[in-house]
């Protein structure tokens, strides 16, 4: 019998590039390493699958991207966003209880509400400036409305803040962006004392907040503020890693989340928007949880107040994976690796139980029995098999068929055998990953890290790529590549091509390896990752970007 112990990818999330051309940055998440948030808080975000994150602002009714408008625009257009749009906003469907209530059958443990984007405009009754809900027809605090159905729901309460504000540059005639904002003492001092006051009465006026989510500068005044008026809140990004529109390449030990668009747009955009599928989104969360973070998805009412019937249905399909599954995802921790190429893994908190979770499921018929042989599982005699969801004894209008779980454990890796017998949607074709519970089992390989080092170009088509296996302990069956691609900027890693894969190298006797790719294009980036296969597994490090 082996020696069972782990395979571990670990590396630190790390984006390094020279420039993003047109594409969004995200980089005030690691800006500050202040952080009074309590142990016990973060745990929680730990054992949470997802929440809801909500975007809804003023210039809704125009269908573009919320506040962004505004930096670079005209001072006629920006004179007419903050003296017209406010007289069109009139959200009279908007229906809290509705949108937690689907939330909450989506396995979303908290909200996370739009209080302020950068844009300056107020959801809430505020007495800090003009530019608020209750100078519209609505005419109502809508975020209160928000708070008192989260908490109806037994969600918790969560705040989107800009501490950013374009009306505030704009009525002090300073240049409307978000970096690179020059103020004078007497201004500095003003904009500071104005989200100090903001801060206060969200604070105050609202019960207890769980949670807060700090959208950028000056974030300090933010925290210490918030941290002293509610001192169990969990500040989010501003104290934590929150990724955007991306996971993160490896597991992080350490409490993270990571905010995505159910589409591209986090407002509500109601043309030329790319949703992703229902499947899409439950994979999303699936990577998440195996990376042992958190999924904030965003949503964005339409301008009436109603959600999409794009998005409800996305969040419905949600729901049913969820009620199937949430053992797998509520409370669990990652396995000692992420995934088995499409298997993607989970295990419970007693360290007692993993959960499979196989994500290529739309060609696995109803009634087929598949098998699948993991390589970092190992089983014993007191090891059980089962099917979320099922009861693995019966099929609908197939008498007799046997149905049943059986494994097998070999030399060469856990063999599970399994078939898919639950009929959730009325054609038979349920397109959803499905999830393999297994009790009573243990790691089945040792620990390998794989750093992901240096790029450099040498030449117009031709760069080094170099990688290393901390702790490396010889084995010549491991061998290295490199996976890369074209790569179109942080906020749209999502929607990237695939992985090209390099020739596989030996690893020299310290750990280090390198691989020489060709057939790039000069001035483009690249994103990259090293890949150490190992025992039939491939184990990434995190991603990285160069200029070609």
């Amino acid at each position: 019998m082996k020696l069972l112990i782990n395979i571990f990818a670990y590396a630190s999330i790390c984006l390094s590039c020279n420039c993003f051309a047109q594409n969004d940055v995200v980089t005030d998440n690691d800006s500050s390493h202040y952080n009074l948030n309590k142990p016990e808080r973060e745990e929680w975000l730990q054992n949470t699958d997802d929440g809801l994150f909500i975007h809804f602002g003023v210039d809704v009714s125009l269908g573009i991207v919320i506040s962004h408008s505004l930096v670079g625009a005209s001072n006629d257009y920006a004179q007419r966003y903050f003296s017209e749009l406010p007289a069109v906003f009139n959200p009279k469907k908007f229906d809290p209880d509705e949108i937690v209530t689907l939330a909450k059958l989506a396995g979303m443990k908290y909200i996370m509400f739009t209080t302020k984007h950068h844009s300056g405009f107020c959801m809430w009754d505020t007495k800090t400036t003009d530019f608020n809900v209750m100078n519209t027809p609505y005419h109502k605090d809508i975020l209160r409305e928000m708070v008192e159905a989260t908490r109806r729901a037994g969600l918790q309460v969560g705040f989107y803040f800009s501490p950013e504000d374009f009306n505030f540059l704009y009525k002090h005639h300073l240049p409307i962006s978000r970096d690179n904002v020059v103020m004078n003492h007497a201004v500095r001092k003003e904009y500071d004392d104005f989200t100090r006051k903001q801060c206060e009465e969200l604070m105050t006026n609202y019960g207890k907040i769980d949670l807060l989510f700090i959208d950028g500068e000056p974030k300090e005044i933010v925290k210490e503020t918030c941290w002293k008026l509610q001192p169990d809140i969990l500040i989010t990004r501003g104290a934590l890693k929150t990724p955007e529109q991306m996971l993160p390449g490896v597991t992080m030990n350490e409490p993270w989340l990571s905010c995505i668009t159910m589409g591209t747009a986090w407002q509500y955009q109601p043309t030329n928007d790319r949703y992703k599928s229902g499947t899409n989104l439950i994979e999303l969360l699936i990577e998440a949880r195996s990376k042992g973070g958190s999924l904030l998805l965003n949503i964005g009412p339409k301008a009436n107040g109603e959600i999409a019937d794009e998005q409800e249905g996305r969040l419905r399909e949600m729901a049913a994976w969820y009620f199937v599954n949430r053992e797998a995802v509520d409370s669990v921790r990652p396995w000692v690796i992420t995934n088995e190429k499409n298997i993607w893994y989970t295990k419970s908190l007693d360290n007692k139980t993993v959960y499979v979770i196989v994500t290529d499921a739309a060609s696995w018929k109803e009634g087929d029995r598949r098998s699948f042989t993991l390589h970092s599982v190992y089983a014993g005699a007191a090891t059980k098999v089962s099917v979320l969801g099922q009861n693995s004894l019966i099929q609908e209008y197939r008498p007799g068929k046997d149905v049943s779980c059986m494994f097998n454990q070999t030399d060469t890796g856990l063999v599970l055998s399994v078939v898919k017998t639950q009929r959730i949607y009325d054609d038979h074709h349920w397109p959803n990953p499905v999830v393999i519970k297994i009790e009573n089992v243990s790691p089945a390989i040792h620990a390998v890290q794989v750093n992901t080092l240096s790029a450099k170009s040498a030449s117009n088509t031709k760069a080094i790529l170099n990688g290393k296996v901390n702790n490396y302990r010889g084995d010549k069956n491991m061998r290295a590549s490199f996976w890369y691609r074209v790569y179109n900027g942080q906020t749209e890693d999502l929607y990237a091509g695939p992985w090209i894969h390099s020739a596989k190298v030996p690893i020299g006797s310290n750990g280090d390896f390198r691989v020489t790719i060709d057939g790039l294009k000069k001035g483009l980036q690249y994103e990259f990752k090293p890949v150490v296969t190992y025992n039939l597994i491939d184990v990434p490090g995190d991603k990285k970007v160069w200029q070609q």
